[in-house]
C-alpha cells in the first residue's frame, strides 16, 4: 500500500492515504490518524483459493476492458480525527486565507456542518477517498472532500464508487484467486498423430471460489463468486481435429478411462507430428462470476473471466511394419 501525506486527507480535493489495516482496506488504527480498521472494507477470504493445498492459485482476468474501482469511498475518519487533521492544516500557511475560510464555513459553522459533527460521535463517519495502490490508473481520482454518513445509511448520490453493496462486489472480485492448475490430457505428454488426446480438468482441483466484502457498521455485504464453467482448446500450430470442432468445451470435459475408444467429448487428435519438438496445447478456463449480497438475494452477473494453461506435448507418428 502506498500513503501520501497526512496534510492531504484534509484537504479538498484530496485522497485518503493508504494506511496498512491486514485484512482490510482504509485507514491506520486509532493510534494513527484514522478509524479503526474495523469501519472501513474488510474482506472473509474464507472460500478463496488457496496455494495452501499445494495446487497454485492466480488473479482471474476479467473479459474485455473492465476491471474493479481503482479507488473508493468508504469511512475514514471520526469526528474528533477530522476535526484535529483539518485544524492542523489550517494553522499552516500553506492553504490560502480564501480556501481556509470556505472550509471553516463547511465543516466547522454550520454549512451543512456543525464543528465536524462532534455531536454525532459515535454515530457514523467521516468518508474519504481511498485507493489501495496509486500507481493503478484512476487511482487518484477520489478526490472529493471528505462527507459524513450515519452509521446504516446510504451514501449521498454524486460519490462515484461510494461503497454500496454493488461496489463491495467489485471489490471483492479484486481479491479473488482462481485455482490455475495444469489440465488433465491423456495420453501424457506424448502423442500420436491420428490418435485422440484426451483433455478434462479435475473438479479437485478446479472449484468454485468466493469472497465476501462487507462494511460492518453500516449493515452492508456482498459475496462474489466464481465458478468453472468450461474451457477452450488450442492446439498448438499443429495441424489437429479439435473435439468439438469449435474448441470451446461447455463443461469440465470427462475423464479418460482405460479402454475408451472413439472420439473423446473434449480434447484433440493431431494430425502431424511435431518433428520431436514440444508444442504448447493451450487450455483456457473459463470461469462465471457473480454476485448476491445485501438487497441482492439473486446471483447477479460480474464480467466472466479466464485464465489460460498451457501444456508442452510432442506429438509423433506411429511407425507400423507389415510382414
Amino acid at each position: 500500500m502506498v500513503a501520501v501525506s497526512a496534510a492531504l486527507v484534509a484537504l479538498a480535493p484530496g485522497l485518503a492515504y493508504a494506511g496498512g489495516r491486514g485484512d482490510a482496506d482504509g485507514a491506520l488504527s486509532d493510534d494513527g490518524k484514522n478509524i479503526t480498521a474495523t469501519a472501513g472494507v474488510q474482506y472473509d477470504e474464507a472460500a478463496n483459493g488457496s496455494p495452501s493445498n499445494g495446487k497454485p492459485v492466480g488473479t482471474p482476468k476479467a473479459a474485455g476492458n473492465w476491471t474493479p474501482p481503482p479507488c473508493w469511498y468508504e469511512p475514514y475518519y471520526t469526528p474528533a480525527q477530522l476535526k484535529a487533521e483539518s485544524e492542523t492544516v489550517w494553522s499552516e500557511q500553506s492553504p490560502s486565507w480564501e480556501w481556509i475560510s470556505g472550509q471553516k464555513d463547511k465543516y466547522a459553522d454550520g454549512h451543512p456542518y456543525t464543528n465536524f459533527n462532534m455531536d454525532k460521535t459515535g454515530k457514523g463517519y467521516w468518508w474519504s477517498g481511498y485507493a489501495p495502490d496509486f500507481s493503478v490508473p484512476g487511482a487518484n481520482d477520489c478526490q472529493d472532500e471528505p462527507f459524513w454518513v450515519d452509521k446504516g445509511a446510504t451514501p449521498p448520490a454524486g460519490h462515484r464508487n461510494a461503497v454500496t453493496p454493488e461496489v463491495l462486489a467489485e471489490l471483492a472480485y479484486k481479491k479473488l484467486l482462481i485455482p490455475t492448475g495444469d489440465p488433465s490430457i491423456e495420453p501424457k505428454l506424448t502423442q500420436a498423430v491420428n490418435l485422440p488426446t484426451w483433455v478434462w480438468l479435475d473438479p479437485k482441483d478446479f472449484y468454485k471460489v468466493s469472497v465476501t466484502a462487507y462494511l460492518p457498521d453500516y449493515g452492508i455485504s456482498a459475496t462474489t463468486t466464481a465458478t468453472p464453467i468450461g474451457f477452450r482448446i488450442e492446439s498448438g500450430g499443429l495441424d489437429a481435429e479439435k473435439f468439438p470442432a469449435s474448441g470451446n468445451c461447455p463443461n469440465l470435459g470427462t475423464k479418460y478411462q482405460p479402454g475408451a475408444n472413439g472420439n473423446p467429448p473434449c480434447g484433440v487428435t493431431y494430425l502431424e507430428d511435431s518433428n520431436g519438438n514440444q508444442v504448447p496445447l493451450k487450455v483456457t478456463v473459463k470461469w462465471r462470476v457473480s454476485w448476491t449480497g445485501t438487497g441482492q438475494p439473486t446471483p447477479k452477473a460480474l464480467p466472466a473471466a479466464t485464465f489460460p494453461s498451457t501444456v508442452d506435448v510432442t506429438v509423433r507418428e506411429i511407425q507400423t511394419v507389415n510382414r
